[in-house]
């Protein structure tokens, strides 16, 4: 059996089909916001397991739940009641914007986004989207649909076409392509593999006011968003606005597989039986995962140091040379340099600390750390920034 870094990345690279570009490290534990490999090297992890370890990494109050959930029960599915999934979907509902309090339960981002675009196009009658240029919503056809960049988007697959994809925060694009034709936009709020930035509040009440006066549905992709990433439960709370219907998933069980719908109550109402399904969706170790982690989020109220460490990094980190700006909210975050950021997202590496790059924006570090990350925690990262920045040539001292 592998045992030692090199054997578990050999035997990965043998079995399994090449997928993945990975980091060179083979991580085995993790412990709130670092990660160890299997010589007990320990790593800071800004990266977050791709924004799923929302909590930290084996929380004691998630672990003892799964722990419970598993010696009681497994599984089962949607076909009998159950009471962890009755307690997940209070809990769920408990945190949604006011007149969002209906949940669909699944199993990814992509399968919610699926579910979204089917209801949508249902209840308006319509088959339009409207989508933007960088988003990402998922590898299966329907969210690929309204995903943007090329390079996700294989030709070869009939994706739908029945879609129009504008610039993230171009007002001028956006009304140029509502109607009455339009069955709903979808939108990551904040978007992340494009490149992390937050478009202004007049976009998002335009955006808002367009799709009411057109009767077209604002779907938000809350997946790497949602849960309070951003500061607030969900996105929406910072712009005053509502979607009518808001997808999540990565961190909202904690690092169980578990994805979700919420759907305004009267578009929730016209859903019959047999339009959505999911064998795995809402089964009880998933849901008792994401009752954990909503209790966790409100007793260490999470959000709320989200918003504090943004502020930190602004001011930490925005201030380091080399850093041309830190974009983002919470601890959704994009920090934009003023030279490629793959090679210091390697060098960091080298720091032990975990961090990601984007395809959107080349010269930007992503982090998408736990959100019980400290002050003291994050300040080994500024340090070893500013270090390799410093030994790194910038832009004007290339040849």
């Amino acid at each position: 059996m592998p045992e030692t870094s090199a054997e578990i990345m050999t035997a990965e690279d043998h079995w399994q089909i090449p997928t993945y570009t990975h980091m060179p490290i083979a991580v085995v534990r993790g412990k709130g916001s670092y990660v160890e490999n299997a010589e007990g090297d320990r790593y800071l992890d800004l990266y977050g397991g791709h924004c799923v370890a929302l909590v930290g990494h084996s929380h004691p109050t998630l672990v003892q739940a799964i722990r419970e959930q598993a010696d009681k029960l497994l599984f089962y599915s949607n076909v009998v009641y159950n009471d962890a999934r009755a307690r997940a979907a209070a809990a769920v509902t408990s945190i949604a914007p006011e007149g969002l309090r209906r949940v669909f339960f699944c199993n990814s981002g992509t399968e919610a986004n699926e579910a979204a675009l089917k209801i949508a196009r249902k209840h308006t009658g319509r088959s339009h989207v409207v989508s933007m240029v960088d988003g990402f919503h998922g590898r299966t056809l329907g969210s690929l649909g309204a995903t943007g960049p090329d390079k996700f988007r294989d030709p070869n697959w009939p994706v739908s076409t029945d879609h129009t994809r504008i610039p993230y925060g171009d007002l001028p694009a956006l009304q140029s392509a509502m109607g009455k034709h339009v069955a709903a936009v979808m939108l990551e709020p904040i978007p992340s593999m494009g490149g992390i930035r937050v478009a202004d509040k007049q976009w998002f009440s335009k955006l808002r006011e367009l799709c009411d006066t057109h009767g077209t549905l604002l779907l938000f992709d809350e997946v790497q968003t949602g849960f309070g990433r951003t500061g607030t439960i969900f996105f929406g709370e910072q712009m005053g606005i509502t979607p009518d219907i808001i997808t999540a998933a990565k961190g909202v069980a904690g690092g169980v597989p578990a994805g979700l719908a919420l759907i305004r109550e009267d578009i929730s109402d016209a859903v019959e039986l047999g339009d959505q399904g999911t064998t795995f969706g809402g089964g009880p170790l998933a849901s008792a995962a994401m009752e954990a982690v909503i209790s966790i989020l409100r007793e260490e109220n999470l959000p709320a140091n989200a918003a504090h460490m943004e502020r930190w990094f602004q001011d930490r980190v925005g201030s380091i040379p080399g850093v041309s700006r830190v974009s983002g909210r919470g601890l959704l975050l994009g920090i934009d340099l003023d030279r490629p950021a793959k090679p210091i997202v390697a060098a960091l590496r080298e720091h032990r600390i975990l961090s990601g790059a984007s395809t959107g924006n080349l010269h930007q570090i992503r982090l998408l750390p736990p959100l019980t990350l400290t002050e003291e925690e994050a300040e080994p990262f500024a340090l070893a920034l500013e270090q390799v920045l410093a030994e790194t040539s910038a832009p004007d001292s290339m040849s």
